[in-house]
């Protein structure tokens, strides 16, 4: 492989792990600025895969593998948290470059661990408890009142891993969703607004936030993000404060993607961190005066740290696979999409549609944010996912 020119004195080859739509876009920035990308992945047609300089087709978890990862790169990094930190470790130990550190990625990948992690650090979250049996569910549900969720501690994500409990008739149901599965149960937060901060920090200790960005979900997957969030002064503050305090905590490189609650008296509440580039944060391509990707590169290699400024106001939109089909699909409605004013169209280039499957997005800008989410409310309904058909 080539060494990049990013820098005559200091060549950068970035490696990472996970080739999907973040690792795609993050590979986007690396090659805006030459630098050279080498990804990890067990899909031989991964969205990164045309874009990076070598892909190694293979298991996230895979020891041989991360080790060839790192013989070919300067620095590794990760799009996905279902990679092997002991592995990590070792290859840290070696004094291979891992940012964001193995030891933030092993507390966050465990939700109990994590949530232990927040709680000795004083950062506020919901009340939670390990459970072992159903008489620890009962217990527990008792004290914090129904409903409660239940979650898989490990491999959940897009809501995949949460079994909202409404009821003590709810609990043999649950408990055998995740038969065999280490288990925390969670208190269920009554919250007004799901919110989230992508906030970055660079190995020298520099911090820098960007807006404050209100979520909504359907069925435990982000559905819109919007910019700037419709919440009060203070809670941007305090949630910021929230985001600043975990990443002194955790003391590592990288740009994290931090979910909180809103309760109606304005307690911001923890959910759950992401130690790498967010779906909520890809407004930045179009609307921050830097991308969270580039953010993310930036604070990996200890480079100083952009201070993000919104230049529009923004709402972004999911395109997620239809219930009903799992196959090759095409898109309807493209052109009457383009006729929309200020809104841009992100594929990520998954051949197969699966429900839910996160396929793209769509990010509507203007200086009214009421006109973008109207904007982005009518490219949503232009487009439409159907079966490819075969001649």
């Amino acid at each position: 492989m080539k060494k990049s020119v990013f820098t005559s004195e200091n060549p950068v080859r970035i490696g990472i792990i996970g080739g999907g739509q973040l690792g795609k876009m993050l590979c986007q920035e690396a090659k805006r600025m030459s630098m050279n990308v080498v990804i990890l992945d067990p899909d031989p047609n991964c969205p990164a895969a045309k874009l990076c300089d070598d892909l190694i087709v293979s298991d996230f978890k895979n020891g041989s593998s991360l080790k060839s990862l790192a013989s070919k790169s300067d620095l590794i990094t990760y799009e996905i948290e279902l990679t092997n930190t002991a592995v990590l470790r070792e290859l840290g130990l070696k004094k291979h470059k891992i940012n964001p550190s193995p030891e933030s990625l092993y507390i966050i990948q465990n939700k109990y661990r994590q949530k232990t992690f927040m709680e000795k650090n004083m950062i506020p979250i919901p009340n939670f408890a390990f459970v072992n049996s159903k008489e620890d569910v009962i217990r527990n549900a008792k004290a914090y009142g129904f409903p409660v969720i239940l979650k898989a501690c490990e491999d959940g994500y897009d809501g995949r891993g949460n079994y909202l409990i409404r009821s003590h008739d709810d609990i043999d149901n649950a408990l055998k969703y995740f038969a065999g599965r280490q288990c925390m149960l969670e208190e269920y937060v009554k919250f007004e607004k799901e919110i989230s901060v992508m906030v970055a920090r660079n190995m020298s200790g520099q911090i820098e936030c960007f807006p404050v960005a209100e979520n909504r979900h359907k069925q435990g997957i982000l559905d819109r993000t919007i910019v700037p969030g419709r919440v009060s002064d203070k809670v941007k503050k305090r949630a910021r404060k929230i985001a600043c305090d975990i990443m002194n905590v955790f003391g590592t490189a990288g740009i994290f993607g931090i979910e909180m609650f809103v309760t109606a008296d304005e307690k911001v509440l923890l959910n759950e961190i992401a130690p790498r580039p967010h779906n909520s944060g890809h407004y930045t391509i179009e609307a921050a005066s830097i991308s969270q990707f580039e953010q993310h590169l930036r604070a990996i290699l200890n480079l100083p740290l952009s201070k993000p400024e919104l230049l529009s106001s923004a709402t972004m939109y999911n395109i997620l696979g239809p219930e009903g089909f799992q196959g090759e699909y095409t898109l309807k409605g493209i052109k009457s999409l383009f006729a929309i004013p200020s809104v841009t169209l992100h594929l990520y280039g998954k051949p197969v549609t699966k429900p839910r499957r996160k396929l793209g997005h769509i990010t509507a800008l203007s200086s009214s944010l009421t006109q973008s989410i109207r904007r982005a409310e009518d490219a949503s309904r232009t487009l439409k996912i159907v079966k490819a058909k075969f001649r």
